[in-house]
């Protein structure tokens, strides 16, 4: 009875012995046929030594960069896609077979005949080459071809080492060999002729077939005809020269005819079928997968804005990588199916009523955020601009044209000031401080603070702010009547009551950032003293409104805004950070009774019926459910705000001129932009149950126990 060691000895020796022997034959192959035989052979034990069976893992699972798409909250509606290499992994079933025996054909006539390395056809081009004294024929199989492509194509590895998978060495032959031979026993034919099919380039910037089928033909891979398979077969061998839109279209065809009678000599087409595809036209389609956010759509270039935000989101997370770098790397290679939370039919309606107020080749801008209570989903992001780095007719710099971040800030943008819209955080500081909403000051057109400051606000070195109309404004007001018709000196007079520095941290605690330097070094450093801070000094953007009164909307619940639903990676897999991230930052009562109030000032009426007065009583007509919100307005109309939210939605825009502050857009377009979020609210909840918002306790309401 034979030993197992003994087996396993002569299995050990017959595979030294083989490769030696392909080795000898691939130095020949490579033209190096004189290296002398003990160099040969310990070659031979070094690739032996490191286990015949042994197999890097990225050869069966290849790690090869994916192409990652970005879609609407339908799932469907493609926005997008990152990539760094234009490639979308298929499964075999999703080619045509057509395709399959096309490129085994064009290929690897024996693919199913041999075990990884074609011991013929090596000895085939040993002797060819032999004779023709140079380098004539080569003999890798496909699998040897797969091999070689996952090397020299794995992110994984540095330039160098991706470099030296293709480097002219008998060395590295032997290794691909081996591997080949390896790579058979653990995987099956149809399994490396897909891996094959995926991992391969195919010129003119498409790798793997599903890319190719859509770049030459705009088709998906099971789509393919005879003569469009043979073709693109044919584009493997040399994809740089033979690429039939930019490179050698003659050479192209005459691969194509050569793969056509390859197949016909397989048997695996008719002799007649393989001529009639020889003599069809070439009839290419080619289409460009989109690429980053400037590959919107062109009829929808304004999604283009939501795209640079989710973009500034991802870069944030680190669950795709340690820096925004290696973030960037994992969106453009790591084959993501991104389910956003744009929702198309909002974020039309938000751009039509963006443009009802300024067109596109306005300087001016009115952009828009819209934004779910409960989750900080970001719906719309629409402005009245073209996400496009096309270039501006006289020089101007963000219109009609821009990349810049106008809805979201970012960038270049700081914000825009928000006017008495910043009330809201006075008011919620004053409830939070025990002051109920039936609070009453005898407001006067003018008030002197005890906050130090300069300029035209200043009498005698203090700031002293006046109601912007005495008449509607002036005389004994509570916060309901205050909100209700923008009382400036009484919500300043509610801020010297609780701190300037309380109304400071109440917005920074409801999500509004401080992108300005200056604004952030006053929230640093200079709370205390901000007192205009009240009435909405501080830069801000549409976005931020939009999330901080959703914030009141969810009855005290913060959500980070999140652009996105859900993500799955390359392999389907669900990943945690498209979930929403909330936390409780108001007491519910508080928000409620902030609500009860922010009903005034757009028509609605308080629970407790103590609304007489605002400043867009038509946002109540339009929406026609229970709403709250509220205007701002910033020094000599600089700019105009509104903010109005539901239980179901909020949105915020403001009407400015993102390169010009002192271009001022006067009071009158207030109406108009009131009006448009309004529109935007009622479209967005046309099939919505209406919800009504709960009341505030008694406590809080007029400082009485229940």
């Amino acid at each position: 009875m034979r030993s197992r060691s003994g087996s396993r000895a002569r299995s050990r020796v017959r595979k030294i012995w083989f490769l030696l022997v392909v080795g000898v034959a691939a130095g020949a192959i490579l033209g190096v046929a004189t290296i002398p035989s003990g160099t040969l052979l310990l070659i031979g034990l070094g690739s032996i030594s490191a286990g015949y069976d042994d197999l890097p893992r990225n050869l069966s699972t290849p790690p090869t960069a994916q192409r990652s798409y970005l879609y609407a909250n339908d799932g469907k509606t493609l926005i997008t896609s990152f990539y760094a290499e234009n490639r979308h992994d298929v499964s075999l079933d999703a080619v045509a077979p057509v395709m399959r025996q096309a490129m085994v054909a064009a290929e690897d006539t024996r693919f199913y005949r041999h075990s990884g390395v074609d011991v013929r056809a090596v000895v085939r081009a040993f002797v060819a080459n032999q004779q023709g004294g140079e380098v004539r024929q080569g003999a890798s199989t496909l699998t040897m071809q797969y091999v070689r492509n996952v090397l020299k194509n794995d992110p994984n590895l540095t330039e160098e080492q991706r470099a030296a998978a293709t480097e002219t060495t008998t060395g590295r032959k032997l290794q691909e060999m081996r591997y080949a031979l390896a790579l058979e026993r653990q995987l099956t034919k149809e399994e490396i002729l897909g891996r094959y099919l995926n991992i391969s380039y195919f010129g003119a910037g498409a790798y793997g077939i599903a890319a190719a089928s859509q770049r030459y033909f705009s088709k998906p891979a099971d789509k393919l005809t005879l003569a469009e398979a043979a073709l693109l077969a044919g584009l493997v061998q040399s994809p740089h020269t033979d690429d039939p839109i930019s490179g050698d279209v003659g050479a192209a065809l005459g691969r194509r005819s050569y793969v056509l009678d390859q197949m016909v000599e397989m048997g695996m087409v008719p002799a007649a079928e393989a001529a009639t595809a020889k003599a069809e036209k070439l009839q290419l389609r080619p289409s460009t997968e989109p690429n980053d956010c400037v590959g919107v759509p062109a009829k929808h270039d304004d999604w283009g804005f939501f795209c640079d935000y989710f973009q500034q989101w991802w870069n944030a997370q680190s669950a795709f990588g340690d820096d925004v770098q290696q973030r960037q790397r994992a969106l453009r290679r790591g084959g993501y199916a991104i389910t956003t939370s744009l929702d198309p039919g909002i974020q039309a309606t938000a751009l039509e009523e963006s443009l009802a107020v300024y067109d596109y080749d306005n300087p001016r801008a009115v952009p828009t955020a819209v934004v779910q209570p409960g989750t900080g989903r970001v719906l719309a992001l629409a402005v009245n601009r073209h996400y496009s780095l096309a270039e501006n007719p006289d020089g101007q710099e963000n219109y009609p044209n821009t990349v810049n971040q106008l809805i979201a800030g970012g960038g270049a943008i700081e914000g825009y000031q928000g006017g008495s819209t910043f009330k809201l955080f006075a008011m919620l500081a004053a409830l939070e401080d025990d002051l109920p909403l039936s609070t009453g000051y005898d407001s006067p057109t003018r008030l002197i603070t005890k906050w130090q400051v300069t300029g035209s606000a200043s009498c005698g070195g203090y700031w002293c702010p006046r109601n912007a109309n005495p008449e509607r404004m002036d005389g004994y007001r509570t916060m309901w009547t205050g909100f209700g018709r923008s009382v400036n000196t009484y919500f300043v007079h509610l801020a010297e009551r609780v701190g300037a520095e309380a109304v400071v941290e109440m917005a920074e605690r409801l999500g509004i950032t401080f992108r300005s330097d200056g604004d952030a070094e006053l929230a640093r450093n200079g709370a205390r003293e901000w007192g205009p801070f009240v009435l909405g000094v501080a830069a801000t953007t549409p976005l931020d409104l939009a999330n901080a009164y959703a914030t009141v909307a969810a009855e005290g619940r913060y959500c980070d805004p999140l652009p996105v639903v859900s993500i799955k990676d390359a392999a389907g897999r669900a990943v945690a950070v498209g979930n929403p991230s909330c936390k409780r930052v108001l007491n519910a009562d508080i928000a409620r009774a902030a609500t009860d109030a922010a009903r005034c000032p757009v028509g609605d009426q308080s629970a407790f019926g103590r609304c007489n007065g605002g400043t867009a009583t038509d946002v109540y007509e339009i929406v026609k459910r229970p709403v709250a919100g509220k205007t701002g307005s910033s020094d000599n109309y600089a700019t105009e705000t509104v903010v109005i939210y539901t239980p179901q939605l909020a949105v915020a825009a403001i009407a400015a001129n993102p390169d010009d502050p002192q271009d001022l857009v006067g009071s009158r377009v207030q109406a108009k932009v009131a009006d448009g979020v309004a529109r935007i609210m009622a479209d967005a909840l046309r099939d919505e149950p209406k919800r009504n918002f709960k009341a505030p306790s008694l406590d809080l309401a007029f400082g009485v126990e229940e």
